[in-house]
């Protein structure tokens, strides 16, 4: 039984990325091999150097709402603060625009229990019930718009794109935290292996015939949270909620039957390939599906065949997830190198390659 502390390492905190490279596609980049067993280091734009043509790039496309929202809660006037995670429409009637109900983190949690309201001037928030852990904050909301406009138009005048809690310092362009791809509207962090991509960046991948296809994962920040367990069998994944189109399913398996690579673009893109891989390898299409999907050490991966990734928070799923693909000692040295070279980390750090 593996344990969680296998996962760890020491991350100095001047080493977490507070803004993204300007431009896009000039942060490093370290390469693990892993049938050499070699670590290369390089720049970024050096990723055309290992796409092949006939190989498949498969991205996130999901985008990053406005999902932070500040207010002030009724009776007391306090400020308040609400993270919206993940819709649940499974709860509002097919016609109303005006409400809907939501999974979100509140801030602060002792105060905003079940029954309080908060008002954000043009939309409110009651507190349904509620949701995970009480220590975390987390609870089940429903938003109403106050006025003509609908909660999307509403959330689109109050709410605020939000950075991960470890990025303390930026006051820049948000745009940047959005991948140049980004389609669907429904996530409350960015797929940030795609950040390091600029449209000419595609555009030669494109030339040396390295096709695209998409995939949608909403993603959720129980992605970037360590895990509590001493053993990692006793983690319960959290519940993200992905699609796979048909295009993207006929993608692979061509380019599966041609000799090529299916290359992940970030740790989402592989659960939704994953989530949705028959053990034959191919691809069933999936139309917002839930996926609890745990990948650890041990895994046998069925669709992917080379990772771009960033560097990821110690104890967490994503290091699990990497550490399973790219074989759990060879990732952890490479992690090592990483902090001795003074890679930046997180969400607008650098990048990883394992091939």
């Amino acid at each position: 039984m593996m344990r969680t502390d296998a996962f760890d390492y020491h991350l100095p905190e001047e080493l977490i990325a507070q803004s993204p490279a300007l431009p896009r596609e000039s942060c490093r980049l370290l390469v693990l091999n892993r049938q050499k067993g070699v670590v290369e280091h390089r720049v970024f734009t050096d990723i055309l150097d290992y796409l092949n043509a006939g190989d498949l790039l498969v991205v996130n496309n999901t985008k990053v709402m406005p999902a932070r929202l500040i207010g002030r809660k009724d009776g007391t006037g306090s400020t308040a603060e609400i993270l919206l995670l993940r819709r649940l429409a499974e709860l509002d009637p097919a016609d109303d625009v005006s409400a809907q109900h939501w999974e979100a983190l509140v801030k602060p949690g002792r105060r905003l229990k079940p029954g309080a309201s908060i008002d954000f001037g043009g939309l409110r928030a009651q507190i349904v019930d509620w949701a995970g852990e009480d220590s975390k904050g987390q609870r089940t909301i429903r938003l109403q718009a106050s006025g003509p406009a609908t909660v999307d138009e509403a959330l689109h005048l109050l709410g605020t794109l939000p950075l991960p809690p470890y990025i303390k310092s930026y006051s820049g362009n948000t745009s940047l935290y959005q991948t140049v791809y980004a389609r669907e509207e429904n996530s409350a962090a960015a797929p940030t292996a795609g950040l390091h991509f600029s449209d000419e960046l595609l555009e030669k991948a494109a030339a040396l015939g390295c096709n695209r296809a998409d995939v949608c994962l909403e993603i959720g920040l129980d992605t970037f949270r360590k895990v509590d367990e001493e053993f990692i069998t006793h983690h319960q994944m959290h519940r993200e909620s992905y699609s796979l189109s048909e295009t993207t399913a006929q993608a692979v398996a061509e380019t599966k039957k041609r000799g090529g690579r299916v290359v992940a673009v970030g740790t989402t893109a592989v659960r939704a390939l994953e989530s949705s891989a028959e053990p034959d390898g191919s691809l069933r299409v999936a139309q917002r599906e839930q996926t609890q999907l745990y990948i650890t050490p041990g895994y046998r991966f069925k669709a992917v065949d080379v990772l771009l990734t960033n560097f990821h928070t110690p104890r967490s799923t994503l290091m699990m997830l990497v550490s399973a693909f790219g074989g759990y000692d060879a990732v952890m040295d490479a992690y090592k190198q990483a902090v001795e070279s003074r890679y930046r980390f997180l969400s607008f750090g650098d990048a990883m390659l394992i091939i």
